[in-house]
C-alpha cells in the first residue's frame, strides 16, 4: 500500500510526495501554506486520481516525459517525476490510480 508523506519546505510550506510500495515517488506537489490545505490536496488526489482525464501528459524541453495530475478545476495537485519513455510515464499513472485511494498519511 502506498503513503502520502507531508513534509515542511525550507520556506516553511507544506508539501506531499505520495510513494508506492517500493518507497519511490510516484507524485510530489505544489507548496501549500497551511498543513490543512496540504491535507485537502491530498484528499484531491484520492478523488481525482481515478479518472484518466485528470491526467496531462507531458513532455520536457530536455525530451524526458511526465505528467500533471488535475482536479476538476483543471489546477494542478501534483506532478510526477521524470521519465525516460511514455511507456514509463504510464506505468507511474497506473501506480498513482493504484495507490492514491487507500493511501496512508505519514508526517
Amino acid at each position: 500500500m502506498g503513503k502520502f508523506v507531508i513534509s515542511t519546505r525550507a520556506n516553511g510550506e507544506f508539501q506531499f510526495n505520495l510513494k508506492a510500495d517500493n518507497y519511490q515517488v510516484i507524485l510530489t506537489s505544489e507548496g501549500y501554506t497551511t498543513r490543512a490545505n496540504c491535507e485537502n490536496g491530498i484528499e484531491s488526489v484520492r478523488k481525482n486520481s481515478q479518472s484518466d482525464s485528470n491526467y496531462d501528459r507531458k513532455k520536457s524541453t530536455n525530451g524526458k516525459h511526465y505528467f500533471n495530475l488535475k482536479a476538476a478545476n483543471s489546477q494542478v495537485i501534483g506532478t510526477s517525476e521524470m521519465y525516460e519513455s511514455s511507456t514509463s510515464m504510464e506505468t507511474g499513472i497506473a501506480s498513482v490510480k493504484k495507490n492514491a485511494p487507500s493511501a496512508t498519511v505519514e508526517g
